[in-house]
């Protein structure tokens, strides 16, 4: 045996084959105060390979150089370690480093001691965690090489349940996180991100969802890319991107399962809203057994994940649509109950003047109306008796003056309700005038029927005005209804809106029968009659226009009329002054 071992120290390695750098090695690190015995290692282990992977050997010349190496190389899988170098426990202090303050457990540490008796190996084993102790004068080349392949194996399936349950851990991790995402673009950002991280290496990655995945042609969505690959973020067609990689997506699509090749692995998933997913990963070295069962078991739980997203936006939408009708409902409702208000007043004051006005009646007639009925029996009694013609005359006056004051009042009655009629007030708001021209106009589209009349309006879309709805629908309903009546049968109106000068402006034209200039001069005054009469016997109390004249006067505006004789139509016209709307 002490020949062998004579051999191991004293053979040069300068002969040793030569090794593939790139290829990956497993990392074992000699630390000892004596360099023959890294020279003998090297070329005891100089045509080492275990499951492909040959060594990559470095070196540490004391305890000090030891913990060093072991901080900057955190992936040595084995160390050969000599017990007595600096100090006789300077070994030993080691091993607490490594486990203590490193906190590396996987490693796997075989103690190597020239002075076995210096460091009996029942304590060293039961007081510190190695796991092997060889005396040197033992460690021929072939123990070495069993020692090591031992070492070697256990570090293996350590860092598999390591990396098992680091990744276990991730994916408990990313479960809830993933669930947590409301667009596909951050879902898709976080499948890369937690692929990565799962896999602890760094990678570019794509990730590409087609809808409709049965149809043949459905097109490609890249949602999310990382590395070479985040130049296809929001590609929208597989012919975007480059010839190789929309091979290998299409073929994924086809193949429908996952795909673990040299560097590269294909996920595939499809959800459960028939949408299909496929996931590229570019990395920088083979992924294990435990790294494939890892990605497989993630990737098992993503199409929960993006139907989740899915169904989010699909119920966010909905309410959206939801939140709209009932905004436009609710809008609606309120212009209605603001009209019924408006009417209801309308209603009340109406109602007040009819009493006031036939309590008037009732007592201030009555005595023009009994001074009448009295010389209508005293003339019938002349006359009966052949009295002279100037008693008659006398009574007649009598019955004439009364007629008088009877009228008279009348007048001032009518005079009064008019003045209660027009006591308005107009309260200014936001209007689309464009809107409520057609509203009218629609309202009115059945009288125009009957007369076999056509109603066409002209109005660009959101013409607002700061103004008072009801008193601008009742004046422009004044308008449309007076053309309509003056129109004949097959008539055409024609309503039209703009802006001029900032001003908005509605005009209503008919093919009537005109307006006189006598017409023209009296046309916006109470009680006025024009030449010209309803074609369909309508009938007329002559107020229309001095209303329509009155709301718009409130307004601040003008209201204007134009013909170019009877016979010619005419053209009314509302010029409405520009407000400042909120």
């Amino acid at each position: 045996m002490a020949e062998q071992d004579d051999v191991l120290h004293l053979i040069d390695d300068t002969g040793a084959a030569s090794e593939d750098s790139t290829a990956r090695k497993w990392k074992i690190a000699v630390i000892d105060d004596d360099p023959a015995v890294h020279d003998g290692t090297r070329f005891a282990l100089s045509d080492y390979v275990l499951n492909g992977q040959s060594l990559e050997i470095l070196s540490a010349y004391s305890a000090a150089e030891g913990r060093k190496l072991m901080r900057e190389h955190r992936d040595i899988a084995a160390v050969l370690l000599d017990v007595i170098m600096e100090t006789d426990v300077a070994g030993l202090e080691l091993v607490e480093f490594i486990r203590n303050e490193l906190q590396n457990e996987t490693v796997r540490i075989i103690l190597r001691t020239g002075q076995p008796g210096q460091a009996p190996e029942r304590r060293v084993i039961v007081q510190y965690d190695i796991n092997d102790y060889k005396a040197k004068t033992e460690l021929t080349a072939d123990k070495l090489f069993t020692s090591l392949t031992a070492a070697l194996r256990s570090y293996q399936q350590l860092e598999r349940m390591v990396q098992t349950r680091r990744g276990l851990e991730i994916i408990i991790d990313a479960a809830s996180t993933l669930y947590d995402f409301k667009s596909m673009q951050r879902l898709a950002e976080g499948v890369l991100t937690q692929l990565a991280s799962l896999l602890n290496v760094d990678c570019a990655g794509i990730l590409v969802l087609r809808d409709n995945g049965s149809t043949a042609n459905a097109e490609l969505s890249v949602l999310a890319g990382s590395g070479c690959y985040s130049r296809f973020i929001g590609t929208t067609s597989s012919k975007a991107l480059d010839p190789d990689l929309r091979e290998l997506v299409e073929a994924a699509f086809q193949r429908r399962k996952n795909e673990f090749a040299d560097h590269r692995s294909v996920i595939y998933l499809r959800t459960g809203s028939g949408r299909e997913v496929v996931v590229l990963l570019q990395a920088e070295r083979d992924l294990s057994e435990t790294d494939r069962a890892l990605v497989e078991i993630f990737s098992s739980r993503l199409s929960i994940a993006f139907d989740n997203v899915i169904l989010y936006q699909q119920l966010q939408d909905a309410n959206t649509q939801l939140e709209d009708r009932v905004a436009q409902r609710t809008r609606a409702l309120m212009q209605a109950n603001r009209r019924l208000s408006a009417q209801w007043l309308r209603l009340q004051r109406a109602n007040g003047f009819k009493n006031e006005i036939l309590g008037t009646v009732a007592h201030d007639l009555k005595n023009p109306l009994g001074v009448i009925l009295g010389r209508t029996e005293m003339l019938k009694e002349l006359i009966s008796t052949g009295a002279s013609e100037g008693g008659v005359t006398a009574q007649v006056d009598h019955i004439r003056d009364a007629t008088k004051r009877l009228t008279t009042m009348v007048d001032h009655l009518i005079s009064d309700a008019m003045a209660d009629a027009f006591d308005i007030t107009i309260r200014r708001e936001p209007v689309d005038v464009a809107a409520l021209v057609q509203e009218v106009a629609d309202a009115n589209q059945p009288l125009a029927v009957n007369k076999q009349q056509t109603i066409s309006v002209t109005a660009p879309p959101n013409i607002v005005t700061m103004c008072d709805t009801d008193r601008i629908r009742e004046a422009i309903d004044n308008l449309i209804s007076n053309a309509i009546k003056y129109s004949p049968m097959g008539g055409k109106i024609v309503v039209a809106v703009t802006h001029e000068d900032s001003d908005t402006v509605v005009r209503v034209s008919d093919e009537g029968a005109g307006l006189s200039p006598e017409d023209l001069g009296r046309l916006f005054g109470r009680f006025q009659r024009l030449s010209a009469k309803p074609t369909a016997g309508e009938s007329s109390t002559g107020l229309g226009l001095s209303i329509v004249k009155r709301i718009i006067d409130m307004h601040g505006g003008e209201v204007t009329a134009e013909s170019e004789g009877p016979g010619r139509g005419s053209t009314f016209t509302i010029t409405l002054p520009a407000t400042d709307v909120p």
